[in-house]
């Protein structure tokens, strides 16, 4: 069961797995294969937009991103290939815990749809 409470003293989502009211986020940038889209809830934005937390769901496709500002990413649902400019290569699926630092870049290649909780500060 799903339950989402963003006007909470603490906002939360219940089932986050499964969670289906997502707004459209639209396609994913800088695309070199496929078309992946993007969708997710906001849980949290603060002054400034720091911190931002969330839910994201990101379909197959692979582009280059730069990570803007520190990011955490607990991947629930997925399979997907980052690859970062120095080669390094970082595989998740669900339960894969990842912190992103600000200024990481590189490629995305997401395999099967990707849902995470993320946290930007």
């Amino acid at each position: 069961m799903a339950e989402t409470q963003l006007q909470s003293s603490a906002p939360h989502i219940v089932g986050a797995r499964n969670y289906q009211d997502l707004a459209d986020w639209g396609l994913q940038g800088n695309a070199l294969e496929g078309a992946s889209h993007s969708s997710g809830r906001l849980l949290f934005k603060g002054p400034n937009n720091q911190p931002e937390c969330g839910l994201w769901v990101c379909t197959p496709g692979r582009w280059r991103l730069t990570i803007p500002r520190d990011e955490l990413c607990h991947f629930i649902q997925g399979r997907a290939t980052y690859r970062h400019d120095n080669g390094e290569v970082i595989e998740v699926y669900p339960d894969t815990l990842v912190l992103f630092p600000a200024g990481w870049s590189g490629e995305c290649l997401v395999q099967e749809t990707l849902r995470n909780t993320y946290l930007l500060t």
